[in-house]
């Protein structure tokens, strides 16, 4: 049996780690991510049901699919389930987000920095109601995308609200 977090092989995943990048969903959505190493992402959202929210450290499983193709999906302290594939070379991506019910009916309680509250998500979770589901499930373009290598504890560490104007709006 294997460790339940050893889902990754590092050696197949030097193309998408240190990438930061933000993407926007056909919704117009915006989300921003940086893959901090083979186990762990941080992630702001700029705008959406959550918008506001950002977490640090997030364990996630990471594996390279093919060339310039990668999945990365992780299980939050709300109950909430992520799959998000990238395709670098197209800068494209599909994210399926699988909002438990209390979230699509009180988005607000989760737009915070998830770190420091770790226990109240936990307990909101706990208290539900977790069905049904809200699933959004979105195409999405990667409209800026920068390689800045991993471990950079600054590359995601202030809240989108933080963040000179325009930050969101780069292109490359």
């Amino acid at each position: 049996m294997t460790d339940e977090f050893e889902s990754t092989k590092p050696e197949e995943l030097t193309g998408i780690i240190g990438q930061h990048v933000i993407y926007t969903y056909a919704n117009g959505w915006q989300y921003e991510m940086y893959i901090k190493n083979a186990r762990t992402i941080d992630y702001r959202i700029h705008s959406g049901l959550v918008g506001g929210r950002w977490v640090r450290d997030q364990v996630a499983h990471i594996v390279r699919l093919g060339q310039d193709v990668y999945k990365i999906s992780w299980d939050e302290p709300t109950g909430t389930t992520v799959s998000v594939a990238f395709n670098l070379a197209e800068r494209k991506l599909h994210g399926v987000i699988f909002f438990p019910r209390w979230i699509a009916e009180n988005p607000e309680k989760t737009v915070c920095f998830q770190n420091d509250y770790i226990d109240r998500m936990l307990a909101f979770r706990d208290a539900g109601p977790t069905y049904p589901k809200l699933v959004i499930d979105e195409f999405a373009d990667l409209t800026f995308s920068e390689q800045v290598g991993p471990d950079d504890e600054q590359v995601i560490c202030c809240p989108p609200a933080e963040l000179p104007d325009g930050y969101a709006d780069r292109r490359n």
